[in-house]
Formats: C-alpha cells, structure tokens, sequence
C-alpha cells in the first residue's frame, strides 16, 4: 500500500480529531469560549464600550488651545447709476489666524469630570454584558442537559411500560389476568408518546437557544455527574451576601455613576452663570487694499494679544430652568440608586436561598429516587407473583421516572442559583464556570444517561 502524502495525512488527522471531538462532546469551558468570540449581543456591548470612552478626549478638547483660520476673497465692481458706464473692478483678499486657550471654564472642566464617569459607567456595562454572557451560556447549557434528561428518563419510561405492556398481554392470553390490565398499559404508553413529541421539542428549542449564543449546533455535551456533590455558597452567612451586593453589586456601581453623572451636568448648568476667561491671540491681514487695480497698495498685518472675560448678564430663563431641570433628575437618579441597592440586596437573598434549599431539595429527590426505585422493584416482585396489580406497576415506574427528572432538574436549578448569586454580588468570573466544569463527565459515562 503506497504511503500516505501529506495533505491527505492531514486530512485523516483531523478527522479522527473530530471523530474524537463528537464522542468526547464540548464541555462548559469549550461552549464559553465559542460564546466569548461569537455572540452578537457581548460584542455590541465591547464596541459600545470604545465608544463611550472616546467621550473623555472630546471633553478634554474644550480645555485646550484651538486655532482658527479665516481667509476671504472677493471683487467689487463699481459703474455709474445713469448708463452703467465707467466700470471699475477692485478684487480684495484678506486672512486671519486666532488661537484661543480657555483659561476659566467651569462648564468644561465639569465636563470632563462627567465624562470620567461616562468611561467608568461604559466599563461597568461592558463588566455586566460579561457576567450577563456567562449566565445565559451556563444556563442555556443546562437547559440542554435538562431536556437531555428529562427526555432520557422519559424513555426509559416508555420502554418499561413496553415491557409491562406485552406482559399484560401475555398473562392475558394464557388467562391469568384481565384484558384490563393491557389496556392500562396501553393508555398509559400512549400519554408517553404523546409527551414524548413535545419532550423532543424543547430540546431542540434548547439546542437553538444555545445555537444563538454560540452561532453553531452544540453537538454532544458533557453531562453532570450523577454523583457530584452541589457546591455551597463561600462563606455560608447571607448577611455577608447582601452586604456584598448592596455596595459591589455592577447594577449598584452602574447606578451610582449614573448619579455622579446627573450631578456634573446639575454642576455644568450651575456653571454657566460663571464668567469664562480665554486667552486669545489673534493675526491677519484686516486693510481694504486691493490686490491690484487703483486701490492696490501695502496692506497691514495686525496683531493682537490679550485676555477676554465674558460674563453671562441674561438669558432668557433657560440657565435657571436648566437647574431646575437636572435637580429633579438628580433626584430621580438617586431613587434609581436606592431602588438598585434593593434589588440586588433582594436578589442575593434569592439566590442565596436558592443554593441552601437548592441542595436540601436534592439531597431529598436523591433520598426519593433510591426509595422509588425500591419500591418499582418490589411492585414488579409482587405483580409476578399475584400480590399487586398492574396498575401499581405503572404507577411506581411513573413515579421513579418522575422523581428522576425533578431531580435533573434541582441540581441545574442549583448550580445556576449559585452562578447567579455571584453575580448579584459583583463577583461572577470564569472562574466560576472552571469550577462547574470540574463536575461534568463524558456524554454518557453518568449512570443517568443509561
């Protein structure tokens, strides 16, 4: 057989990569990094981000030196009023530089400190598009998993009550039981395959939410272990939480810029009943002599060099309803603040709540689960026997399988609550998700996924 050349070597390489890639399937970290490059929404944010900061150089410039340049031509043309005879033309040119250097500006200097927390609030909003960016991974992530389990779980339902079915059936011919109990297995298939269909839907609206993040079919995901322990919220006291959120929750600090921002403009319509103070240097051509024609002639360069103060006397109104504008929305803004500190204060005892109750409800369902299964075991036991019907069959297999995706179902809750409990505080990182990762396994090696 002829060896291989390179580029096909390469092809076959990356193929048995992908084949590989497809059984390992994407874990958390992999999907974040696909979302960190590729969703839309994180990307506006950044782009918003540099805009915003280019607020500080603009408002940088009006404490500057600028420079202005006239220049002007044009042609005069004189005829007598009777005939319109005796025409003279005279062409005329003249040009001035200006450079000006504010030196007492109160409206501009306030400016600039606004847009100082203009940059700030833009950093803060692009720390929150983050945060926001490993919510909706982790949590569209988990809702794959969710209705990967659910749907599992669902099937391995309709496959136990094949079984009971053709069993019924079975007795049912050799006249050990009713046709009762076949029906019973019957109905209770067909409701199966009826949630079946709409199980297998939201997985694939599952599967497109996380598409939109990542901009691609997830493809197999690495599952959560069966056996992996739930973590508590570090340190374990909600007063620490709530405090934490109330002065470094980001929709507090984004608040709170917006108050300073408010401010400075309440201190910029204030500052316009303040003199302003430039120094201004000025040279140019200003003679009425002609270029050419009967009034050329040398024409002047003057110069001036000196300060102008300019004092508003009267405007109409508009400086003081301007203040009396941006102190009602200084006002505003600082209900906005108190209103934000409660929210996230709020926000952290749910979440915190979330993750306490979050793994006793899982610990419960796990203690359910074991009894249910026990107790499908038994039912099985008694029905072979002669001592339970089909019906408790049925139900105890409902009731495992129930008890089965309830669970599933907790522990996502669980993790996301504690995701989502960072957050509140400020605090949520990749860290975080580095943590969550540690937990899962390869699709299919947790005894769940069997």
């Amino acid at each position: 057989m002829p060896p291989l050349s390179w580029r096909k070597r390469i092809v076959v390489a990356l193929a048995l990569y992908a084949g590989l890639a497809a059984a390992h399937g994407r874990d958390l970290l992999e999907v974040w990094e696909l979302a960190l490059q590729r969703d839309p929404i994180y990307s506006a944010s950044g782009y918003a981000r540099t805009a915003d900061q280019e607020r500080v150089p603009q408002a940088r410039s009006r404490l500057l030196p600028y420079v202005t340049a006239n220049a002007g031509a044009d042609l005069d043309n004189t005829r007598r009023a009777r005939d319109l005879s005796d025409s003279r033309s005279d062409r005329r040119a003249a040009w001035s530089l200006a450079l000006v250097q504010p030196i007492v500006d109160l409206p501009a200097w306030n400016t600039l400190q606004q847009a100082d927390f203009q940059a700030s609030q833009a950093d803060i909003a692009y720390r929150i598009a983050y945060q926001d960016l490993l919510l909706r991974t982790a949590q569209a992530y988990f809702d794959v998993l969710a209705s990967q389990d659910s749907l599992r779980a669902l099937l391995s339902e309709r496959t136990a009550i094949e079984t009971q079915l053709r069993a019924a059936q079975q007795s049912f011919e050799l006249g050990a039981t009713t046709i009762t109990d076949a029906h019973e297995a019957q109905a209770r298939l067909d409701l199966i395959l009826a949630s079946e269909v709409n199980l297998r839907n939201d997985l694939q609206l599952a599967e497109d939410a996380l598409a939109r993040i990542i901009a691609e079919r997830p493809g197999p995901l690495a599952e959560l272990a069966h056996d992996a322990t739930l973590p508590a919220p570090e340190p374990e006291r909600l007063d620490d939480w709530t405090g934490q959120a109330s002065h470094a929750g980001l929709s507090v600090t984004n608040a709170d810029l917006q108050t300073r921002i408010v401010q400075k403009e309440l201190d910029i319509a204030r500052g316009e009943r303040a003199p302003t103070v430039d120094f201004v240097a000025r040279t140019g051509s200003a003679s009425d002599y002609g270029v050419d024609g009967y009034r050329a002639g040398p024409r002047s360069l003057d110069t001036t060099v000196g300060v102008q103060l300019s004092i508003p006397i009267y405007t109409g109104g508009e400086i003081s309803s301007r203040i009396r504008e941006q102190t009602s929305r200084l006002q505003h803004s600082r209900a906005l603040l108190e209103n934000a500190r409660r929210e996230s204060v709020q926000a952290a005892q749910r979440y915190f709540k979330g993750v306490v109750a979050g793994r006793s409800q899982v610990a419960a369902l796990q203690a359910a689960e074991r009894s249910s299964q026990l107790a499908l075991e038994a039912n099985r036991t008694g029905y072979e026997i002669g001592v339970r019907i089909n019906i408790d069959v049925l139900n105890a297999e409902q009731q495992l399988y129930v008890t089965q995706r309830a669970l599933a179902r907790a522990r996502y809750d669980t993790l996301m609550s504690g995701l989502r409990l960072k957050a509140a505080a400020g605090i949520l990182q990749e860290a975080d998700l580095v943590a969550i990762n540690g937990l899962l396994t390869a699709p299919g090696s947790s005894p769940a996924a069997r």
